[in-house]
């Protein structure tokens, strides 16, 4: 037999025992928190038209999408994103709503990019959009709703960073950069290459007010109180205060909720999607590798769809939660209780009856048939996984 077919392909994997566990436990946790806070589930296909995922809708560029053509020549691509498919549906289905619409969702993703050793092509995303309401509000009650859903999963020591995409779009337009130097410029800073940032900013003459707020946006504060003087400094550029505000009312809001110490802002936190047009934030916590879940305020995406209405929405990564969890030594909530009836064939008829009742009562229990001649104490010990053993 050829070995190859026992194996799965790059970045894609079997799930169970444990480690299946412990994802069912996440995802459990987080659909329960999520309907909590009134989020209604939707389901979207897993292939859609290629334009769903078109310029400024997706997370990733198309050559790392998986694409094929139907019978009618229509080319299809395994969704890289979940969030364009829930702006389409949303667009389709409330397209005279004028109420606030609250979705959630759980889904696979698919990403051929093999860059990353380890990269995972498929991966599962578990996420919420509130669709047609701009409010301060609707942004912390996102903020909120992430830190309430780690706290459901059971973690304890996570953070959530904090900007506004207008922070840097805002000072790039005041340097009057054009997309070469946006580039440039994000690449420099998501590198955390603050030597690098300064060189190219002197390269490129800019004034140099302008370059210090460029290197405060690289740091990291903790309330709005640590920032006062940047906002101060940055009077002369109106889209600039204008975010800082915005910032600084989610903040209050994030106070009345009780998860501000979860919180800390980061302006110079890039967006994960072209997409987003204000609000942006990721979380991240010890064992996770990477960001556990990002998300943002996206108000012109279902505009796409024929859809005018403002929206803001975030995707956990289930895979990355997964990975802390097990780092973490989290405890997983076991979904009812392990029963093992060993019995003797003569004895089925109990047997089945006791399983019947025990499984009515919401427990697991697994049936295991022996021969007459074999002795039940000894049998048990081949299944010491067990919660309880009935022998008959």
């Amino acid at each position: 037999m050829n070995d190859r077919i026992l194996h799965t392909p790059e970045g894609v994997r079997d799930l169970y025992g444990e480690e299946l566990a412990r994802k069912k436990h996440i995802e459990r946790a987080l659909h329960k928190r999520l309907a909590s806070f009134g989020y209604q589930p939707i389901q979207t296909p897993t292939f859609e038209f290629f334009d769903v995922f078109g310029s400024k809708r997706g997370t990733s560029h198309a050559k790392s999408w998986y694409k094929f053509f139907d019978r009618e020549g229509n080319t299809l691509v395994l969704r890289p994103d979940i969030t364009p498919s829930i702006a389409r549906a949303a667009a389709k289905y409330f397209t005279e709503e004028d109420r606030a619409i609250r979705l959630s969702y759980q889904g696979n993703i698919f990403d051929n990019n093999s860059s990353y050793q380890g990269h995972l092509k498929e991966s599962t995303q578990l996420g919420a959009e509130l669709i047609g309401d701009p409010s301060v509000d609707a942004d912390a009650e996102m903020i909120a709703l992430v830190v309430c859903g780690m706290q459901a999963i059971g973690f304890l020591d996570f953070q959530i960073s904090v900007t506004h995409a207008d922070l840097l779009s805002g000072l790039m337009e005041a340097c009057r950069f054009d997309d070469d130097n946006r580039e440039q410029i994000q690449s420099l800073i998501e590198n955390h290459n603050r030597f690098g940032l300064q060189e190219y900013l002197e390269e490129e003459s800019v004034p140099a007010d302008l370059a210090e707020l460029f290197d405060s946006m690289t740091r990291i504060y903790n309330s709005p109180a640590d920032w006062a003087d940047l906002t101060n400094r940055c009077a002369a550029y109106p889209k600039i205060t204008e975010a800082f505000d915005r910032l600084e009312q989610i903040y209050e809001i994030l106070k009345i909720y009780g998860v501000d110490s979860y919180v800390s802002f980061e302006p110079g936190l890039l967006a994960s999607s072209e997409y987003y047009t204000g609000l942006i934030f990721a979380g991240y916590t010890f064992g996770s590798g990477q960001a556990f879940v990002r998300g943002g305020r996206y108000d012109q995406l279902l505009s796409y769809f024929g859809k005018n209405a403002a929206a803001i929405g975030f995707a956990f990564s289930v895979d990355r939660l997964m990975l802390a969890a097990s780092s973490q030594e989290l405890e997983i909530e076991e979904d009812g209780q392990d029963r093992l009836v060993l019995y003797h064939r003569s004895q089925r008829v109990k047997a089945l009856r006791l399983a019947h009742d025990l499984r009515q009562a919401g427990q697991r229990v697994t049936l295991i048939s022996c021969e007459e001649t074999r002795d039940l104490e000894a049998e048990k010990s081949r299944y010491a996984g067990a919660r309880l053993t009935c022998l008959i």
